[in-house]
């Protein structure tokens, strides 16, 4: 199960405005930092996508939630591409 962490100074939201194509109005995506723990010693930095209006994550241990898990055409599991939710992580005992 992979590890994300969301330190406290990252507990904000952030956003871009990308530019519409083909006549469609441009649209705002909003995000937060968080950091993944993949291979290595350190975690990689990783962007959180957020709904508008959505508050940001707190600070603390989150993992990625089951519906941001799908099947692909190959029969393999992979993350959606868009969509992904995170949860916070239950503490081991």
């Amino acid at each position: 199960m992979p590890k994300i962490e969301i330190f406290a100074e990252d507990v904000k939201v952030s956003s871009r405005t990308m530019p519409g194509k083909d006549g469609k109005p441009p649209r705002t995506i909003y995000e937060q930092d968080a950091y993944i723990y993949c291979e290595g010693k350190f975690p990689t930095l990783m962007k959180v996508s957020l709904e508008d209006g959505q508050p940001p994550y707190a600070a603390g241990l989150y993992t990625f939630h089951g519906s941001s898990y799908i099947v692909n055409n190959f029969g393999n599991v992979e993350l959606k591409k868009f969509g992904k939710v995170i949860t916070p992580m239950e503490v081991e005992i």
